[in-house]
């Protein structure tokens, strides 16, 4: 399988968040990137497809906070990266705020995702990265985009859980335009993909099915209810513990699902948080479930675009992805 990685990505590199009251190491580190590299080896560079694509998905005045916000961040006075930390709560408005602290609670939800110096640049080129992996996948029906920071957290003018630019929704759109006709995106990371369910909640042309934590107990808290699946949109939460049997049949559910939609391309939002170690999230899949999950992925035999999201085991992060892969190398 041909994998993409682009090293500017590489240049993100924020220091802590802020959750449970305090401030703690940065869980989306970049040790992510060198157990992903260890276990993918042979990668490819990402080719620049321009603004444009991310244009289709985010709107342009969040591209253009994401852009400046560092530098107007320092410009302000302060140290460090860049943290949010009010928000609007009963309504977002579109104003035009002068203050960079007003314009990060704008334009975020959380205060687990600061802006640093070169967030902008990783998030661009990780969207470059899944664009031409992409055309991989189109072309030899499986390819593998290490996109980080990871994007399925982040909406049309929101970011949030580690993400800044949704590169999945990225990817999907651009297939469309160029002349595909239904898409679905398949969330297997252990958070719910609440920004790929925003951008394309009532679509006829892409399908998202997510399979994740159940929100009442954990990140994002807000979205990715059961009771929020409908036309386009099937979310399957599963409770803390869960190890392989039980998610191998929400699987089947989802895949189900996938395949009455009669989809051209399928984009999977690959997290390796699931595993039984990782130290934020609470499902229990060891590491050779990977190799099965991802069979019963590739059985579906649709073009497939795998593009990261999370997983922070850094240890067996590399053996996770690894395994995930190997799944899709036994295909046919």
């Amino acid at each position: 399988m041909r994998c993409f990685w682009d090293e500017r990505q590489r240049a993100h590199a924020p220091a802590a968040e802020f959750f449970n009251g305090a401030l703690h190491p940065a869980a989306e580190h970049g040790g992510r990137v060198d157990a992903v590299l260890s276990a993918i080896r042979a990668t490819e560079p990402a080719r620049d497809h321009g603004l444009e694509p991310l244009l289709r998905v985010h709107s342009a005045d969040y591209l253009d906070f994401l852009r400046a916000a560092f530098a107007e961040w320092r410009a302000a006075g302060r140290e460090g990266d860049a943290f949010p930390y009010a928000f609007p709560v009963v309504h977002r408005r579109a104003l035009d705020f002068d203050r960079i602290d007003a314009k990060l609670g704008q334009y975020s939800y959380d205060t687990s995702t600061p802006i640093g110096e070169h967030s902008w640049q990783a998030a661009y080129w990780g969207a470059q990265t899944a664009l031409t992996a992409l055309e991989a996948a189109r072309a030899d029906g499986t390819a593998f985009a290490f996109c980080r920071p990871p994007g399925h957290h982040a909406g049309r003018d929101y970011l949030g859980g580690y993400s800044y630019v949704n590169n999945a929704a990225v990817a999907a759109e651009q297939a469309l335009a160029e002349g595909g006709s239904k898409v679905a995106i398949l969330d297997v990371d252990y958070h719910h993909g609440n920004g790929t369910q925003d951008i394309f909640t009532d679509r006829n042309d892409v399908r998202f099915v997510s399979i994740h934590a159940d929100p009442t107990t954990d990140y994002p808290f807000f979205w990715g209810h059961a009771d929020e699946s409908r036309g386009n949109i099937l979310n399957l939460p599963l409770p803390r513990g869960t190890g392989y049997p039980a998610y191998e049949r929400a699987l089947a559910q989802g895949l189900e699902w996938v395949a009455a939609g009669s989809p051209d391309l399928l984009i999977v939002s690959y997290g390796a948080d699931t595993y039984a170690g990782d130290p934020i999230s609470h499902f229990a899949l060891e590491t050779p479930d990977y190799t099965a999950m991802a069979g019963c992925i590739a059985a579906l035999d649709l073009p497939t675009l795998i593009v990261m999201e999370g997983g922070y085991a850094i240890d067996a992060l590399g053996a996770n992805m690894a395994a995930f892969l190997e799944g899709f190398a036994r295909r046919g």
